[in-house]
């Protein structure tokens, strides 16, 4: 099973982490980790190199636990959504694991256009995690 998630570090961050592992050791999962930036002029060095430390940082939690893991910081100067969704097509993903925040009194969902590109767009089925 290959398994991809679309990660940005943020309290969100460990639960999908979570979420991929139960997954990957429950069907002999690969995790791919996968963060998208925009790039061209609208990037720093600061914001690719803190994007390069989380997922080293996320593939060493998903290793330690025995797991195959991959990350990829994507810089195709796509959204993020389009970019997740065409890397889960090529690397024929079973699943996406995608973050979305409960923010109002009543409960609703406010997903984020990444997490809805995601969702609608996807070729497979998209697990939502929620914080």
């Amino acid at each position: 099973m290959n398994i991809v998630v679309a990660y940005r570090s943020s309290k969100l961050a460990m639960k999908m982490l979570d979420t991929a592992i139960e997954h990957a050791k429950n069907y002999n999962g690969t995790i791919f980790v996968v963060t998208s930036l925009e790039g061209g002029s609208k990037q720093d060095v600061d914001e690719v190199n803190e994007a390069r430390d989380s997922l080293e940082h996320a593939k060493k939690r998903i290793e330690k636990e025995g797991i195959a893991c991959e990350t990829h910081l994507l810089v195709h100067g796509l959204s993020a959504g389009e970019d997740i969704v065409e890397f889960a097509k090529e690397k024929k993903a079973d699943e996406i694991i995608v973050g979305v925040q409960k923010k109002s009194k009543v409960g609703k969902f406010l997903m984020g256009s990444t997490a809805q590109h995601i969702i609608l767009s996807a070729h497979c089925p998209v697990i939502a995690v929620k914080y």
